[in-house]
Parts: C-alpha cells; structure tokens; sequence
C-alpha cells in the first residue's frame, strides 16, 4: 500500500511552500534470529540423539558380555557332568 503525505508551509513573507512524502509499505522482513534458534534447537536434539544411541550402544554390549558368560557357565557345567560321568564309569570298571 502507498500513502502519501503532503506539507504546506508559509513563510511570514506569504510563499507558500509544499513537500511531498510517499511511503510504501514493504513486506516485513526477520532478522534471523527465528533460524539461528532453529539451528541451535536442531543441533541439542542430534547432539541428545548421539549420546542415546551411545548409551543404549553400551547397554548391548554389556547384555552380550552377560549372555557369552552365561555360555561359559554352562559349557564348564557340562564338561564337569561329562567328568563327573567318566569316573563313574572307572571305578565301575
């Protein structure tokens, strides 16, 4: 939209003098400061998303090593029946 605005003056000698001003208005426009927060909030959720998949990264590890062990129990457990049923079978020999 334009406006214009029109000023009259009068001098004390009677000159009339007229000045003209047009304003338009523009579309407003942002400083940025909308996209630098954007950025920084953008950043905090990738930087949170890292060090969860580290953490849950950690949680499986930890949950394998106990599995792997628990397989090592059981496999000695084994070998100390299979043992166990070698030495009966000598003495009943």
């Amino acid at each position: 939209m334009v406006e214009e605005r029109v000023t009259e003056t009068r001098t004390p000698e009677g000159n009339t003098h007229t000045h003209t001003e047009v304003y338009h208005d523009s579309p407003r426009k942002s400083g940025g400061a909308g996209w630098a927060i954007f950025a920084v909030l953008l950043l905090a959720v990738l930087v949170g998303g890292f060090f969860l998949m580290q953490g849950s990264g950690a949680e499986v590890a930890k949950d394998n090593a106990i599995a792997e062990a628990a397989g090592d129990v059981g496999n000695a457990a084994q070998s100390v029946g299979d043992a166990a049923n070698d030495a009966a079978d000598n003495l009943g020999n």
